[in-house]
């Protein structure tokens, strides 16, 4: 709920910032068993390596992508 929309923060980023620096896969698990898609926006959350990882809302992988390009996180580039 922390991150702004527009931004982005990284499985990693979220786990150290809890204190839990090895856990980035128990945060991404979090973030898939999220039952208030896009409410508690877990779009804004992707990989270190900068891809967008897995997203169980409606519409999928594409769907974070467009509600990440709708807040100015990504270009459509």
């Amino acid at each position: 709920m922390k991150i702004p929309s527009g931004e982005v923060r990284t499985y990693k980023q979220i786990a150290d910032s809890i204190g839990h620096p090895n856990s980035s896969r128990a945060v991404a698990n979090a973030c898939a068993k999220n039952p208030l898609v896009p409410i508690i926006p877990c779009h804004r959350v992707i990989r270190s390596d900068g891809k967008l990882g897995g997203y169980r809302g409606l519409g999928g992988v594409e769907a974070k992508m467009r509600l990440l390009i709708e807040e100015g996180a990504f270009t459509s580039d």
